[in-house]
């Protein structure tokens, strides 16, 4: 049998210029790996003549990992085989270039099997490699900090959870949600808002080791996965450095901004076994901390799971509740002491639940709020309260004003004052017969959004009053900035009103303060003789409670009324 030739000899004629001239790279070698030919696209792309690359080895033209490939995979089964497809190779152009390519190969053998030499197709895929790289990097990584996303985190917690298992390694996950973001954003505007994460981002992934993760799962919530740790010291140490890393004052565009987090931790295998489970109790700690206050942390407890359980029992009734009629309102009567008859009526919702029975508000109230049930259930009170005034009207009643309290949540939408517009609208209540009451937070604040609201409300005729005053962090001093027509002085002032109680000082100073400011003052929580004498000797305008009269069902008022017993 005479040798092989050279596909590009010239006795080979029109196989050897098509061989040159294929607008392919292909190259072709001989057992030992040597180049024996290349295609003139194959030079043109690399960057080298042929004269540069004919004899040479084919791994002198590939990186140094698809180099050790190569020699001590690829080639060596190549031999054996005599055929390739797809191979991924990196290999290195004249100018230093790296390409990805995908290599495949035939070979002719001898008598005996050996092969002789190969013919090869080179492929580049650099940049279809790139652009997997770039769907990988969007499917994989948040946009904003570069930092692990939802998917990748639990695609790492997996593993990490595989990993601890095998080793009998434990490892902590932290959930860490930054304090009052929503301030800074609508302070400083998301741009800064941005600015911040990003940095939060790299503060956090200066304090962890690199078997760690720092991940950003949305909005301002980050998750921290630490592996391999030694005690329940551990965690706490990370957790500590965090929030004393995150608290430094951070400069974005000229303004300081000093900003803290609450972080929730759960542990594997102590928590939980798998991702949903130490996800969700960390998150479970992480609002605890919240309920603690700013910049600190808790640890899982099953009494944490309970109280979520619960949250979670509430929410679900209290979305049945209100397609249902499970809801009630109870009105109690405000009683002007100098005239010495009701001025209006506070409306006080109730929710005698199927499942568990009489539940206060201040226990489904904070669930509502903070699972967004507050809109229609403050709307449903609201539309009920106007109905109720309007048809107690009907009934021969006299005019008399209707107080319904309003949540931070439901005065922030941008559509409230338009909300209760149409409401006054539906039911047939003149607006002047309306009180708002607010809280002193709710209107601090963000007050310049919140004295705009105001304003928007009082033009129409709208009666407003600050609820609960003095548990706050507002002074009198500030209400002279609010349209406000009443200050109800909350109950915890007036309960004690004993002989040497600071809160008769307080009490006096307040109600002295209003009468400047022009601004009338109701006293809640009025049970006893004592405290009526007491306030009406500091000439208090109106008082509301248990002494007069306890909340009451609309129907039992109105048979009152016909009895002339609230005349």
């Amino acid at each position: 049998m005479s040798p092989p030739l050279d596909p590009l000899n010239e006795t080979n004629g029109d196989f050897a210029e098509l061989y040159r001239k294929t607008p392919i790279m292909m190259h072709s070698i001989d057992r030992q790996g040597c180049l024996l030919a290349v295609s003139d696209f194959w030079t043109e792309v690399m960057g080298y003549t042929r004269e540069e690359v004919i004899g040479t080895h084919l791994t002198n033209y590939l990186s140094e990992s698809s180099r050790r490939a190569a020699e001590e995979t690829y080639l060596p089964r190549f031999l054996r085989v005599g055929q390739a497809r797809n191979v991924p190779y990196q290999m290195v152009k004249k100018n230093g270039e790296i390409i990805d390519v995908l290599i495949s190969a035939a070979s002719e053998k001898d008598a005996e099997g050996n092969v002789l030499r190969s013919m090869a197709g080179i492929v580049d895929v650099t940049e279809q490699k790139k652009a997997e790289q770039e769907i990988y990097r969007l499917a994989h990584y948040d946009q904003l900090t570069g930092k692990p996303n939802r998917f990748l985190l639990r695609d790492r917690l997996h593993q990490n959870i595989a990993q601890g298992s095998r080793e009998g390694h434990k490892l902590a996950v932290l959930f860490l949600d930054l304090d009052r973001f929503k301030w800074v954003n609508d302070t400083f505007g998301h741009h800064a808002g941005d600015k911040l994460l990003k940095i939060v981002a790299e503060r956090l992934s200066s304090c962890v080791r690199e078997v760690d993760t720092v991940a950003r799962i949305g909005g301002d919530e980050f998750v921290v996965v630490l592996y391999g740790i030694l005690s329940n010291e551990d965690p706490a140490t990370f957790a500590r450095r965090f929030l004393e890393e995150l608290s430094r004052p951070t400069r974005i565009e000229g303004r300081e901004i000093i900003n803290t987090a609450s972080i929730g931790i759960a542990i594997y295998p102590m928590d939980g076994h798998d991702v949903d489970s130490l996800l969700r109790k960390a998150d479970t700690a992480m609002y605890a901390a919240k309920e603690l206050g700013c910049s600190t942390y808790q640890f899982f407890s099953t009494e944490m799971a309970e109280r979520a359980k619960e949250k979670l029992l509430i929410q679900n009734q209290l979305r049945r509740a209100l397609y249902g009629k499970d809801l009630t309102l109870n009105y109690q009567p405000q009683i002007d002491l100098r005239l010495n008859r009701i001025t209006g009526f506070e409306a006080l919702l109730r929710w005698n639940c199927p499942t568990l029975g009489q539940v206060s508000p201040a226990r489904f109230i904070p669930v509502a709020e903070e699972t967004g049930l507050i809109l229609p259930l403050g709307e449903w009170v609201l539309q009920t309260a106007c109905t109720q005034a309007v048809a107690w009207r009907k009934a021969g009643m006299p005019p008399l004003r209707m107080a319904v309290n309003i949540s931070a949540r439901q005065f922030s939408r941008p559509d409230f004052t338009d909300m209760v517009e149409r409401i006054l609208s539906e039911t047939g209540l003149e607006p002047e017969y309306l009180e708002i009451e607010l809280t002193e937070s709710t209107v601090m604040d963000r007050m310049q959004d919140a004295i705009a609201t105001l304003t928007d409300l009082k033009v129409r005729n709208i009666n407003l009053a600050i609820d609960d005053f003095g548990t706050g962090f507002s002074s009198l001093v500030y209400l002279k900035d609010f349209p406000f027509d009443r200050i109800k002085i909350a109950q915890e002032f007036v309960r004690d009103l004993s002989e040497g109680s600071d809160n008769k000082a307080i009490v006096s100073a307040i109600i002295a303060m209003s009468r400047t400011l022009n601004l009338h003052v109701i006293a809640e929580g009025v049970e006893k003789l004592e405290q009526l004498k007491f306030l009406q000797s500091q000439q208090c305008h109106e008082i509301q409670g248990y002494y007069f009269s306890r909340p009451a069902p609309a129907e039992l008022i109105s048979k009152a009324y016909a009895t002339g017993a609230l005349n």
